[in-house]
């Protein structure tokens, strides 16, 4: 046995150092887009690669619009359930509720969409947002379906026009939020949206890791 025992520990040593990289799902730092994909709700907001602070971001540009770009992807959340991620807004929309649709508008979101339960279950989602009113830690369902809860990360333009990095236990966050042991997500996505408040919203995404807990 005792000549075994380095193979063993060579082979246990490999699989967690392969089970503790991290997942990278938005490399806008490298100018990769490769992925992504627009999904349009009403009219498009624009994503596009730029430069600020001497790095590559992410830009999305909203006049009265809502679309996403949606990363679709397994991701085991049993290996890498801590998403982490910066964001930075221009300002916030200037809503007297976002709880209710007319206000349902953020200058900055990041989702994490989880499969549904059963075969013909939609899927459920947190959508990390930084919100104009609401309390930071401040969670509530969106006024458009059960199935995505609100999340408020940042709140108020106190932070405006500065980088804010965020980590989150994902798996965590939709035991508590939903109640369900989540061990693997479908997707991803970033928006930026103004189309219930007809104003226009700027933001800038870094970019998005999934890592060891």
């Amino acid at each position: 046995m005792k000549y075994w025992a380095p193979v063993l520990l060579a082979v246990s040593l490999a699989a967690l150092t392969a089970r503790s990289e991290p997942l990278v799902v938005g490399r806008f730092s490298a100018g990769d887009l490769a992925g992504w994909q627009m999904r349009e709700f009403e009219g498009e907001t624009r994503y596009r690669i730029v430069e600020l602070d001497g790095q590559r971001v992410l830009e999305a540009d909203s006049v009265s619009s809502a679309s996403s770009l949606y990363f679709e992807r397994e991701i085991d959340l049993a290996a890498t359930p801590v998403l982490e991620w910066r964001w930075r807004i221009d300002r916030t929309l200037g809503v007297s509720d976002e709880r209710v649709k007319q206000g349902d508008d953020f200058a900055a979101r990041v989702y994490v969409v989880a499969p549904g339960e059963g075969w013909f279950s939609l899927p459920i989602a947190i959508s990390y947002v930084w919100a104009r009113g609401a309390r930071v830690g401040d969670a509530w369902p969106n006024p458009f379906t059960a199935k995505v809860t609100m999340f408020a990360l940042d709140s108020g333009d106190r932070h405006a026009g500065a980088w804010r990095t965020h980590r989150r236990n994902v798996r965590a966050d939709f035991k508590r939020l939903f109640g369900r042991d989540v061990d693997r997500l479908e997707g991803v996505a970033v928006m930026t949206d103004s189309d219930n408040s007809g104003r226009r919203a700027r933001a800038w995404y870094g970019d998005i890791v999934f890592r060891p807990e």
